[in-house]
Formats: structure tokens, sequence, C-alpha cells
């Protein structure tokens, strides 16, 4: 009886332990590249998955990809709270569940096949890694899957214009200095249709255009333009993303003042700090405000790095404007001036009462603005609460996105928060990919032979004593 107790008590013990830890319990990831986590980006988009997706991961008998079935398994572990939108993972072997294999059409191993509803999405081992010389390098898993769960939960693509006609930068140039084929691939990642408009041959903005991206303009826009910029940003609460090259004017100086209260100086930002500017004159950039836009930014601690660029900031002095924010959303550091006049005058040292120094009474205090968004949220009489107007976002450098510079993790992080922000998904990060670690042992010939005699003598030999030393104990 007292024995059948103890067993009792003891599988109690243990079946409340599981309990508890299965009911309360806390989860904490300790590796080096957060490989058991899921971005916030991705936590974003699985909180408001509104249909369940099922994927199917198929094998051949073989052991699958642990860090497949990791990253499986943080999805499934994140939609437990949402019954809607629930995550399920189904692991099918080629060989041994045929009627599987048959029913879901797929026949070669190591396929991750997403379904919702009657949309199907697969992935093939080399989407989920990136690969250099047959080599793995990153493990991309991550973007991969949270764009086709995007992808088939949501088939209503938001599409995306880029404008052209005015020298911009083009996405579907590869060049890497004027080309947008990498930012064009990302964005079609994140669910979005990508294409490009010219104002002056279409007369008007398509209605089914959810963003307007203008990068680095060279030539002005015609007051046609403008205005139809005007009322697509106005009465139709459009949205804007615009790229400004230094010594650029696009005419849009008049709709960014008075309709949006941001100002782009004609100058050349310069810094004097070494840490905040490379010996190639581009900008690091480690001053952000809190917003969803550069939200990636601040968690990550993530240095921006642009090329030549000129400040942007709100119009001082401007009125409160029922309903209008205006943000400075990344700033120099508070050594940095512009340079006004740079072309004629060349690089000068700064020159008070000519060049442009940052002021302490704009937030941020004594930095140099490059990056500002704009909302109108207008309110509807007395009502307590509001519509949702435009939203701009206006940056001073040219070619933060262009094929050569958006493989910098801030710029890409800044450009995906913006679009993000202005389409209206207001939480918007980026996810990294995960570096793949290799770790290699270099043993020379002693010390394999050491190694051999450790195992085959010094172990078995230790637990010999530790035997006789307990025979010993025991006999006396």
């Amino acid at each position: 009886m007292n024995l059948l107790l103890q067993a009792v008590l003891f599988l109690t013990f243990v079946g409340g332990l599981n309990y508890l830890s299965r009911s309360h319990s806390w989860r904490f990831d300790l590796t080096r590249y957060r490989r058991y986590s899921l971005s916030a980006e991705t936590q974003a988009y699985l909180r408001e998955l509104a249909l369940p997706v099922h994927i199917v991961v198929t094998a051949n008998g073989q052991v699958n990809d642990p860090a497949v079935e990791g990253l499986l398994r943080e999805y499934v572990y994140a939609t437990e709270a949402n019954p809607a939108g629930q995550v399920t993972v189904e692991y099918v072997d080629l060989y041994e569940d045929r009627r599987k294999t048959e029913k879901y059409g797929i026949e070669n191993p190591g396929v991750v096949l997403l379904l919702c509803g009657g949309r199907r999405r697969v992935l093939t081992p080399d989407n989920l890694y990136r690969v250099e010389d047959k080599v793995k390098k990153d493990f991309i898993g991550e973007q991969a899957v949270t764009a086709a769960i995007l992808d088939v939960s949501n088939p209503d693509r938001k599409k995306i214009y880029f404008l052209v006609g005015h020298g911009e930068l083009r996405p579907d140039d590869v060049d890497p200095a004027r080309g947008l084929s990498m930012a064009r691939d990302q964005l079609r990642l994140r669910n979005y249709d990508v294409e490009t408009l010219d104002l002056v041959a279409a007369r008007k903005i398509p209605p089914d255009a959810s963003l307007l991206v203008s990068a680095s303009p060279i030539d002005p826009y015609t007051p046609f333009e403008q205005e139809l910029l005007r009322q697509y940003l106005g009465a139709g609460a459009g949205r804007l993303i615009l790229f400004l090259a230094i010594g650029t004017q696009p005419g849009l100086k008049d709709l960014l003042i008075d309709d949006w209260g941001v100002v782009v100086d004609d100058d050349v930002i310069l810094d004097a700090a070494s840490d905040s500017m490379t010996e190639d004159g581009d900008l690091i950039i480690r001053a952000y405000a809190q917003h969803q836009i550069t939200q990636t930014l601040v968690d990550y601690k993530e240095g921006l790095r642009i090329g030549q660029a000129r400040s942007v900031r709100p119009l001082p002095g401007r009125p409160a404007a029922a309903g209008l924010t205006v943000v400075t959303l990344a700033a120099t550091s508070t050594t940095a001036w512009g340079e006004v006049d740079a072309r004629q005058r060349g690089i000068q040292p700064f020159t008070p009462g000519l060049d442009i120094k940052g002021a302490p009474q704009m937030d941020p205090p004594n930095r140099l603005g490059i990056a500002v968004s704009s909302e109108h949220v207008p309110v509807r009489g007395d009502l307590p609460f509001s519509v949702r107007g435009g939203r701009i976002v206006v940056i001073g450098t040219g070619d933060m996105i262009s094929n050569a510079r958006v493989t910098n993790a801030g710029a890409l992080g800044l450009f995906l928060g913006a679009v993000n922000w202005t389409i209206g998904r207001d939480i918007a990060l980026n996810v990294p990919a995960r570096p793949i670690e290799r770790f290699s042992l270099s043993l020379s010939a002693g010390d394999l032979a050491r190694l051999r005699y450790t195992l085959m003598l010094a172990l078995p030999g230790i637990a010999a004593l530790l035997g006789i030393a307990v025979y010993w104990a025991r006999r006396n």
C-alpha cells in the first residue's frame, strides 16, 4: 500500500507539472538570431488572419528539415488564440501516404504547400534558402511562408503604381544604380501588385491605385499632373511616397507645403562627425521617431545608410490645421547641416545665416530631418470618430531603394514600413533573414589519438572506479 501510494503521488505530481507547463507556460528565445521567434511583422499579419491556412510538408522517409519544422511550429503556436485564422501543419511521407500525395497533387520531397479555401501556393526548398555558390547562406523561410500565407488568404492584392515619365527610377529596370527590380520583388513577396503609371498618357489615376510611388523624378510635373495628384491625395484620400534627389525640382512644392505642411530644402546634407558620414559621402542615420514606419529600425537598432540627401522638415510656424499630423521619421546627428547652393559654392564649412541647421524648437531638436510623414484625418463634425484621409511620406534622397542600396537592411525596413503604413497596414516590420552558422572541428593525429584513448580507457576506467568505491562503501 505504501508503494502504491508513492506511485500515485508521483504520477499526480508529474501530471500536475505537465498541466501547469501546458496551460501557464512562458517561452524565451535565447538564440543569437532569434531563430525560434517570428518577427513582429509576421505576428501582426497572423493576428489579422481571417481564414484558416493548412500547410502540408512532404518528406521521403528521411529526417525533415529542422529549420522548417521549427519555423512552422511557431506559426501554429502564434495562431492558437485565433480560432478563425489558425495555421495547421501536416507532414506527408511521399512513399507511405500515397493517397494524400495524390490528393494534394505533390510528388517531390521538401515541398511546403499552403492551402486556404480553393487557393494554393507551393514553396520549394529554393524558396526557403538564399544560396551562394551552391552553399546555403541564409534561411529566408519566414519571408517566404508569410508572403505565401498573405497570398492564399487574401486574394484581393493591393496595387502599387510607380510613376514614370519624369526620369524616375523604374521597377522593371535591373540596373544597380537606376533600377528598382529588387524593391519590386520585395513588394510582390508581401502580396502587392506592382505596375507603372504615366500620368500624361493615362490622363487619370486608376481607381485601384492603393499607393503611388515617385522615385527620384528629374523633370517637373506639369500643372495638370499636379492637380491630378492633389485631387487623388485630397478628395480621394490617396497615398503617396516621394523620393526626392538633391538638386531636382519636381514642381510639387506648393502641394507639399500648402496641403501637407512639408518643406523640402534645396540643400545637400553634410556631417562633420566621422561616425555619421562615410568616406564615400554616405550618411549614417540613427535617430528615429517612434512611429509604425520606423519600428523595424528602432527595434533592431538598425542604422540607415543613404547616399546624398536633402533636408525634409515640417513647415515651421504652420497653423494647427484640423487633422493634419506631420512627423519627422528619421533625422541626422546634431553635427549635420544643410549646405545651400553647393553646386555653385562647392562644399564649404557651415556658414551661419546661409546654410541650414537643425533648430532647437523643432522635433527632433537640433537635427535635420531626412524623412517626414504627413497624414490627414478629417473630423466629421462633432461625431466621436474620424474618417482617415490621405497619407504621404517624403524622403530626401533619390536612390535609397535602388538595386544597389535596397539590400541595406535599414533602407529596406524604412521603405517597407512606409509602404505598409501608407496603404493601411499600420504594423509594417521587415522580416530579417537568418544566417546559417557552420562550425568545424580540426584535430591533429595526436589529438585524435588522445581522444581515442580517453573514450576507450579513461571514461570506462572512471566508471569502474566509481563502482568499486560504491561496492567498498556498502561492504563496510
